[in-house]
């Protein structure tokens, strides 16, 4: 799927767009190897020369350090496609699903999805994210379920929920440079998808 500008996407499916504080800090023990792991990528290697980059380099690390913590319900999913109609398709980044009883090889309830922000167009990510995340609440058949979204360039980290037909962005963006507050937020969110899995999926 392909919208820009931000605002067509939510005239396309009558969203009312909103904006509030919604993310709160729940605290994340890092560990120290991922700390100076981060620390000498950024300052050795080439991690920002293009998109691919980005995501191997700074999201997905970020990713996946809050994600073992929830492994035992939640699984990400890389670039796997969200298809639910001819308008409402695509590709986010990554996709923070249920873990089917199926096994990991199934794709199931999708909860949180990211984004990039590809050459630092934030309007255009969330551009796609939101018509990415209507996709996800259809293919849900649960409009009571929250979803989550998240844009990011690897440095700065934005978000958003979609909660049946209103979508609030966060007022705070977060950023690398602010490793705690950054994990904080992602726990957050985390445990909120972790929270309706168990509210709304019998497993």
């Amino acid at each position: 799927m392909s919208f820009s500008p931000f605002g067509e996407v939510v005239k396309e499916f009558q969203v009312r767009y909103t904006e509030a504080e919604f993310i709160q800090q729940l605290a994340f023990q890092i560990s120290e190897y991922f700390r100076e792991d981060l620390q000498l990528m950024m300052r050795e290697a080439v991690i920002d020369n293009s998109e691919f980059a980005i995501c191997e380099n700074l999201i997905y690390p970020v990713l996946k350090e809050v994600w073992k913590h929830y492994r035992d319900r939640c699984i990400i999913w890389s670039h796997q496609s969200l298809n639910y109609d001819e308008r409402l398709r695509g590709f986010p980044e990554y996709i923070l699903a249920r873990r089917s009883p199926l096994g990991k090889v199934v794709f199931d309830k999708p909860y949180l999805l990211l984004v990039e922000a590809k050459q630092d167009n934030f309007e255009t990510g969330w551009a796609q994210c939101l018509a990415e995340m209507i996709a996800a609440q259809k293919l849900n058949g649960e409009p009571e379920i929250i979803i989550y979204g998240i844009v990011s360039n690897g440095d700065r980290w934005q978000f958003g929920k979609l909660e049946a037909e209103v979508f609030t962005r966060n007022t705070t963006f977060f950023t690398i440079q602010e490793l705690d507050v950054l994990f904080g937020a992602l726990n957050y969110e985390f445990q909120q998808c972790e929270v309706q899995l168990r509210s709304y999926v019998a497993v």
